[in-house]
């Protein structure tokens, strides 16, 4: 490999020209940091199109010199090796003088620089380059090939790469890594092309017997495509005869066997239909007797209330005439026993005051309850006064306010006691009791209104559910349930509608047992999958229909006489305490209760007689007044449900006349159309022949293809597959796949004797390769002997481990060079496991790398080291400087001015570099020290 001489840069970086000596076998490069140690090195790593380090590029350093174009100019040695060949470096370049020039040309071009190489015998200068035509120019590439056929590898270029600091990189390299290293830069060259030539004409028979596998691949494949199209055509003449066998006969027989069968089902389905309406019509006379009956039933109920309600006035007015005819009589009678009360204490003093006490206690008494059941009056006369006008019995106040915010809201809803009506009141307590938790359930209209109605609920804590899963009550419920006896006039919860449903009705709890399941009794009283119970509702608290309004009404009407009777009879009882009163009193000032009783004696006496026949026509007249009122009130619910039954039955008459009329003109348009139908399915059947329509051949079509719909989706399957799919329509595909078929045969031969010649090669590279291998040894032998020795220079046992090497391609893949390094008797350490200082990493770097340059046969060769003692002792500088000058290579090493002044000692020429001035416009000439020959 040769040597450098010198260099010359100009242009670069801060640099405007300089010169530079390298003809030396150590340079060193001195200067502070940042002073343009790294930049020289970076020019020559691009004089010898490497990169430059640290992420740096050329044309970095061709921007800070601000000029068009930049030169880097080398001279080296182009002498033999050594006395034992005549080779030079540069021959294979056809150069032969002592001397050979290395020429950069950076140039702008555009916004872009751009970099070109040439190379010429002896030391010919810039200017005169200059001249050199364009096309002896070279790129990056072919000028990297030129100097690795001059002694510049690829594996020393990777070593002149590394950049400042890292001296330490070739340690990191692994076993593998160092193995290749070290034989890409010792191998023996003419065996590795032979090896690589007997393996390149094994490549070449292996890709010829490839290309012919793939030539016969392909062969087959177009095979295979052929037999593909042969099936394809095949199975293309199998549709188009499905296709016509399905529009021809299939489909018409099966839809006109399938028509005809609809056709007399329809009819049979009219005849039940006309029997139905028949039916229908005979229930409608049925149901219009039946209104007619209702009807003389509500008059004859509405007369009995009219005339009970007479009867009912008059008996009330015949009561108030009696009592009022006993009241004065009573009055006297108890005015005289009063006396005698009197009488008997209006002597004694002390027994005197304690009745007048009595008697104010009493009367106040008297007062608090007459103020009591006054209070209760007026909430019993509110809750009538409420009813007055209403369709419904009103709802609590908590519902009320929540329907007026759904109202507000515009929430389409109702109620479950709005839409409920019990049609017989024999069972209206146990409809109510059963329905009493579920009157208040809100229903809404719109499914969508859920999230806002339900919102409102939780913002006024509505207890009663609020829900959109309803649906409308069956026309026909079971006959025995409680469903049976209750008409929905809106859609009510499907739950709600499955547990009436399942309730059934039982005339007592004897007949309930005997059942079993669930049911209730007409006193109310519910047996349900959780045990018996009972449910009773006072009539006040009926919610369901017109007649719960009327219950209502009679229970608070009932109530509030009731009420009246205590008040009159509170008021007479405080009127007589107040008499007592009065007349006790009377008696502390000196009146005298014998006397009165002596003056008045024949008229008490006649009262005592007229008082009992008095009291007897009273009661007689209360008790029949008590009788009609019953009757009465029996006779007003059952006019209000024979009403309510009337009107819900012309109702239903009303909407059933309109859908019989509809029903019997359908039926009539349906029955003319299939009457056109079966015609046109006898004129369709003479058009086929007799073979196509027998039972049998009917049967069979029936059993491929189900149906008609079937067999027209099979058609249009068969269809879509024509149109759409890949077919082969060419019959000449037959003769096409035979002829392809010998084509195939012959390429098979063909690969056969190609493989017998590939297995020759194979042979050949087996012999090629157990060459290469005796070379690899030598060389690991070599190496191992140059890094042994270096060690011994440096003071460390260094040892390496042959690899293990067998004629086998992959084995010499997986091949690895451990190397194993003892410092100061502490045991071995490998390449990089970590165990080393940083000052021993370098130095176990620096003999990995000075082995590879050391080479007896071949001496020369250069490296660039940045800063390679930054981690040494004195000691170990010495040392490294030892062994750097007895390996005969070049070496350019940078170093920071503050360093020992050791790391001097091995230079034969230092380079010492200044910082640029902040305002110069270029930096400062690097100084040189070059030892004089022969000095120390």
């Amino acid at each position: 490999m040769f040597h450098l001489q010198s260099i010359e840069l100009l242009h670069w970086d801060y640099c405007e020209r300089l010169t530079l000596p390298l003809d030396g076998a150590i340079i060193t490069v001195a200067g502070p940091n940042g002073s343009g140690k790294t930049t020289l090195l970076d020019a020559m790593r691009t004089l010898l199109g490497l990169d430059c380090s640290g992420g740096r590029s050329y044309k970095t350093y061709a921007r800070h010199a601000n000029s068009d174009t930049t030169w880097l100019r080398a001279t080296v040695d182009n002498r033999p090796h050594s006395r034992q060949t005549s080779t030079r470096p540069f021959a294979r370049n056809l150069l032969y003088g002592d001397q050979v020039t290395l020429a950069c040309r950076i140039e702008r071009n555009g916004g872009d620089w751009q970099r070109r190489y040439t190379m010429s015998d002896g030391d010919v200068s810039i200017e005169t380059l200059a001249a050199t035509p364009d096309k002896e120019w070279l790129g990056v590439e072919h000028w990297r090939k030129r100097l690795e056929g001059a002694g510049l590898s690829r594996a020393i270029a990777r070593v002149l790469a590394l950049e400042q600091g890292q001296t330490d990189r070739l340690c990191e390299f692994s076993p593998k890594e160092l193995l290749r290293l070290v034989f890409e830069v010792f191998g023996d060259q003419e065996v590795l092309d032979r090896y690589e030539e007997a393996r390149r004409h094994q490549r070449e028979l292996t890709a010829e017997v490839e290309a012919a596998e793939r030539e016969l691949t392909h062969c087959e494949a177009q095979l295979s495509a052929l037999d593909a199209r042969v099936n394809l055509y095949r199975q293309y003449q199998i549709k188009l005869g499905e296709r016509e066998l399905l529009a021809t006969e299939v489909i018409p027989v099966l839809n006109w066997h399938e028509e005809r069968q609809a056709t007399a089902t329809r009819l049979r389905e009219l005849h039940r239909q006309r029997l139905h309406a028949s039916s229908q019509r005979q229930q409608r006379a049925e149901d219009n007797t039946r209104l007619l009956r209702l009807f003389e039933e509500s008059q004859a109920a509405s007369n009995k209330v009219r005339e009970l309600d007479t009867a009912r006035t008059r008996a009330q007015a015949a009561q108030t005439q009696a009592r009022d005819a006993e009241r004065p009589i009573e009055e006297l009678v108890r005015h005289a026993d009063e006396l005698l009360s009197l009488a008997a204490v209006e002597g004694d003093a002390a027994q005197l005051s304690a009745l007048v006490q009595e008697l104010e206690k009493k009367k106040a008494d008297l007062s608090d309850q007459w103020r009591n059941l006054e209070s209760q009056r007026k909430d019993a006369q509110l809750a009538w006064d409420l009813l007055q006008g209403q369709r419904h019995a009103p709802p609590p106040n908590d519902v009320q306010k929540f329907e007026r915010m759904l109202h507000q809201e515009k929430i389409g809803h109702h109620f479950l006691a709005n839409v409920i009506e019990i049609t017989d009141d024999t069972w209206r307590a146990a409809a109510e009791g059963v329905l009493r938790s579920s009157r208040w359930i809100v229903v809404l209209n719109d499914p969508a209104d859920e999230a806002r109605a339900m919102a409102i609920a939780e913002r006024e804590r509505y207890r009663h559910y609020v829900l959109t899963d309803a649906v409308l009550v069956p026309t026909s419920p079971p006959a025995d349930s409680l469903l049976a006896v209750l008409n929905f006039s809106a859609k009510i919860p499907s739950w709600l509608l499955k547990q009436l449903a399942q309730i059934r009705r039982v005339a007592d709890t004897e007949e309930g047992a005997k059942r079993g399941g669930e049911w209730i009794t007409p006193r109310a009283y519910l047996r349900d999958g959780r045990g018996g119970r009972s449910v009773w509702s006072d009539a006040g608290d009926y919610q369901f229909g017109a007649a719960a309004l009327t219950s209502r009404k009679a229970s608070i009407e009932k109530r509030l006489n009731a009420l009246d009777k205590e008040l009159t009879e509170v008021a007479l009882e405080e009127n007589a305490v107040k008499r007592q009163l009065a007349a006790a009193v009377d008696a502390t000032k000196g009146h005298r209760a014998a006397e009165e009783l002596a003056n008045r004696s024949e008229e008490f006496e006649l009262g005592r007689r007229q008082l009992p026949a008095l009291k007897q026509a009273r009661a007689a007249a209360s008790e029949r007044w008590q009788n009609l009122d019953h009757e009465y009130s029996s006779a007003l619910v059952i006019q209000t449900n024979s009403a309510t039954s009337y009107a819900g039955l012309q109702k239903q008459l009303r909407e059933s006349e309109g859908e019989i009329e509809r029903q019997e003109r359908e039926w009539r348009g349906r029955y003319e159309e299939q009457r056109t139908k079966a015609t046109a399915s006898s004129a369709q059947k003479r058009k086929f022949p007799s073979r196509w329509i027998t039972t049998s051949a009917i049967a069979a079509l029936n059993v491929t293809y189900s149906n008609s719909k079937q067999a027209e989706l099979r058609m249009k399957s068969v269809e879509t597959d024509l149109q759409s799919g890949t077919w082969e329509t060419d019959s000449t595909v037959l003769e096409k796949q035979a002829l392809m078929g010998g084509t195939v045969s012959k390429q098979r031969s063909d690969l056969d004797s190609r493989k017998s010649s590939n297995s020759a090669a194979a042979v050949a590279v087996d012999n090629a390769r157990e060459r290469y291998i005796d070379v690899l040894r030598a060389t690991i032998r070599r190496y191992r002997k140059n890094i042994v020795e270096l060690g011994l220079l440096a003071g460390v046992e260094v040892s390496a481990d042959l690899p293990h090497l067998d004629n086998d391609d992959d084995v010499l893949r997986h091949a690895e060079l451990k190397v194993s390094f003892n410092f100061d008797g502490k045991g071995d350490i490998g390449l990089n496991d970590g165990e080393a200082s940083g000052g021993q990493q370098v130095i176990k770097s620096l003999i990995l790398l000075v082995g590879l340059l050391k080479d007896e046969d071949v001496p020369g060769g250069f490296v660039f080291i940045d800063e390679p003692f930054a981690h040494l002792d004195v000691r170990n500088i010495q040392l490294v400087g030892h062994f750097l000058k007895s390996t005969k290579a070049q070496y350019v090493l940078t170093t920071p001015i503050t360093h020992n002044v050791e790391v001097f000692e091995p230079a034969d020429i230092t380079l010492v570099t200044s910082k640029k001035l902040r305002d110069a416009r270029w930096a400062p000439p690097i100084g040189v020290l070059q030892r004089r020959p022969g000095a120390a």
